[in-house]
Order: C-alpha cells, then structure tokens, then sequence
C-alpha cells in the first residue's frame, strides 16, 4: 500500500475540491488496491467539501490537522474496509 500526496496549500475553493475530484478519478485502480491520497490543505472549507464529495463517491476518508495544514486522507471504497467515518 502506498500514499500519494498531494500539495494543495495555499489554494481555494473551488480549485482544491476540483484537483482532489480529479486525482480521485484519475487513481481509482490504485485505491481497489489499497493505496491512499493524502491532500494537504490550508483552505478550512476543503476539509468539508473534498470529504464529502469522496465520501458520496463511496470512499472511506479520514481529516485531521497537522503543523499549520489540514490533511484528508481518502482510501479504499468504505464498502470494502467498512464505515471509517
């Protein structure tokens, strides 16, 4: 299992909503394989909006605040590992 990361700080809604969709699109196979996207963010309101929309997606996502930046975890469709949320 691996981690992408992804360095979204400093950007706003809507942009980082919008690269997270796609990443989250463009990584399907390697998340059925176990793999996870880490986006670190500073924009407070992309710790609702990309969650939300992951979580709609059927993906198991996880938030959490580290040293001045926010960072959402999203992994494996939440019917293959059940609720994380």
């Amino acid at each position: 299992m691996n981690t992408i990361e992804f360095d979204l700080r400093g950007q706003l809604c809507p942009s980082t909503l919008l690269v997270a969709l796609k990443e989250i699109n463009a990584h399907v196979e390697a998340l059925g394989q176990g793999d996870k996207l880490c986006f670190m963010i500073t924009n407070r309101d992309a710790t609702v909006t990309i969650p939300e929309f992951a979580a709609n997606m059927g993906y198991a996502v996880n938030v959490g605040k580290r040293d001045g930046y926010y960072y959402i975890e999203v992994s494996r469709k939440s019917e293959q590992v059940g609720n994380v949320l």
